[in-house]
């Protein structure tokens, strides 16, 4: 008996191929949305600390226009609204994400102890 070793037309070949290609844009999907997701993060915890920084800065005396430079300078495109409620001093930062095609914004709340001044 001879066995046939004729190729199937038709058959699987290029199927690996074809889920390869299907899946390979998917993974990468999913790579760059997690990398960009870490990004705002680690934005969002400077720009927390720099709020915490400047509620500091200015409840010692320092002026509000150095605390903005500070929150500036830790998340570009940041603002500061720094308030006095009840002996405290209070940071507000606003920073845009950086994510693209995303509009959405990061904020951070701080307090320090104001100091008495004379």
């Amino acid at each position: 008996m001879r066995r046939s070793s004729r190729v199937r037309v038709g058959g699987d070949r290029g199927a690996v191929a074809a889920e390869f290609a299907v899946a390979v844009p998917a993974v990468l999907l999913v790579i760059v949305l997690g990398a960009t997701a870490l990004g705002a993060c680690s934005r969002q915890v400077r720009l927390q600390d720099a709020a915490a920084d400047a509620a500091r800065l200015v409840a010692r005396g320092d002026s509000a226009a150095r605390a903005q430079t500070v929150v500036a300078g830790a998340a570009p495109g940041a603002t500061l609204a720094v308030s006095h409620p009840a002996g405290l001093v209070c940071a507000a930062a606003i920073a845009p994400s950086g994510i693209p095609l995303v509009a959405i914004t990061l904020t951070a709340h701080a307090c320090a102890l104001a100091t008495e001044t004379d």
